[in-house]
């Protein structure tokens, strides 16, 4: 790849209102982001956007890689060598990730391990101990560098091992503060990643895209001390729709700390007293990208018919999209709806409906989602 198409594929991913999916789309669609950025005026416009799209100047993304640099990092790009080929597996992959330390401790097996803030102090010598054990197997341990069992997961890994943080901000906004040194120990023998510009400070909405990063660069996910509603059992079910592990470690049912992670080995997860529980487990990488399901991907799944072709990689202009544009826009509301079913009822070809659905994305009207799903990005119909 040119460095023109670095700084490009950079530029299309910091466009405003542009998601990893239609990031993805574009760059199918029109074969390079130099080509992609040039056609988004266009799409805009179709899309029904009335004032212009906010596209990063190239001095921007120049002045982002540098800013990487010179922290010591480094930017992988989706699809190009060096990019850490489970976490590409998702259909929402961050096109761009930012790391600082090895980027080759993202490229094995490794697992990971999530939990309540306010865990207890059993809670974190569980996922202390837990994590040097996996660690000094050889398997790198991945968290994200919050207070309590995530940060007692780290550091138990990097007393015999390495791990790997997913970090909600920029590289150059360790959060919670607290954790600077932190990271930069997991940084110094392991790696800290991040798909957010430099200089971004965490915010509420920006948990639930690193947990899909968390669950996406392990191939099974420990749950140790998650309350009902937590961002830990977000982790768990992102981790079950990428087809990962799940384990969970029990916990005492008097204890509202552990009833998110009880409730999981209810429904199927892994119980985990010991690394040994978590090994048993643990799937090949090949295993990887199959259906998630609560139940186990290591115990055997009936046969499953040839998946249908997805509606999704087609992308010939149609002289419908217009009027699928109006129909799809009646028909989402803030509830996902697959584009297959979008096909089904707006009676228009997979072709018209794609091509309705990319513009709308980059007219800001709608988003699309993993799972071939969209939304209404207004929440409404229309």
């Amino acid at each position: 790849m040119t460095p023109e198409e670095v700084l490009d594929r950079l530029r299309l991913v910091r466009t405003e209102g542009l998601g990893p999916i239609a990031w993805r789309r574009l760059i199918a669609r029109y074969g390079s982001a130099q080509a992609a950025l040039a056609a988004l005026p266009g799409l805009a416009r179709a899309g029904g956007r009335s004032r212009g799209l906010r596209v990063p100047p190239r001095h921007a993304a120049e002045s982002e890689l540098a800013g990487v640099e010179k922290l010591g990092g480094r930017m992988l790009i989706l699809d190009q060598p060096g990019y850490p080929p489970l976490l590409a597996l998702l259909a929402d992959a961050p096109p761009v990730l930012a790391v600082l330390g090895d980027p080759g401790v993202l490229s094995g097996r490794a697992v990971a391990i999530v939990g309540g803030r306010n865990a207890s102090a059993n809670g974190q010598r569980i996922a202390e101990e837990l994590a040097a054990e996996l660690a000094a197997g050889g398997l790198p341990i991945v968290s994200g560098m919050a207070r309590g069992i995530d940060a007692a997961a780290h550091r138990g890994a990097l007393e015999s091992g390495r791990t790997v943080a997913a970090v909600a901000g920029g590289l150059d906004m360790p959060y919670p503060p607290q954790h600077r040194g932190l990271q930069a120990a997991i940084a110094g023998k392991g790696a800290v990643v991040s798909e957010a510009p430099l200089g971004t400070a965490p915010q509420a909405r920006h948990f639930p895209r690193r947990n899909r990063i968390i669950a996406g660069l392990a191939l099974g996910v420990v749950v140790i001390e998650a309350a009902p509603h937590s961002g830990s059992l977000i982790t768990a079910r992102l981790a079950l729709e990428s087809g990962r592990e799940l384990y969970a470690v029990p916990g005492s049912p008097l204890d509202p700390r552990t009833r998110g992670s009880n409730d999981l080995i209810r429904q199927g997860a892994h119980l985990v007293e010991n690394a040994a529980d978590v090994l048993e487990h643990l799937p090949s990488a090949a295993a990887v990208g199959e259906a998630g399901r609560l139940f186990p991907l290591s115990r055997p799944k009936p046969a499953a018919a040839a998946p249908a072709p997805v509606a999704s990689e087609t992308f010939e202009e149609s002289p419908e999209t217009p009027e699928a544009q109006a129909q799809i826009l009646e028909l989402l509301d803030s509830s996902p709806t697959t584009v297959d079913d979008l096909v089904r009822r707006c009676h228009f070809s997979a072709a018209a409906v794609n091509a309705a659905l990319l513009e709308l994305e980059v007219a800001g009207r709608v988003e699309l989602l993993p799972g071939n799903r969209v939304i209404s990005r207004s929440g409404t119909r229309g």
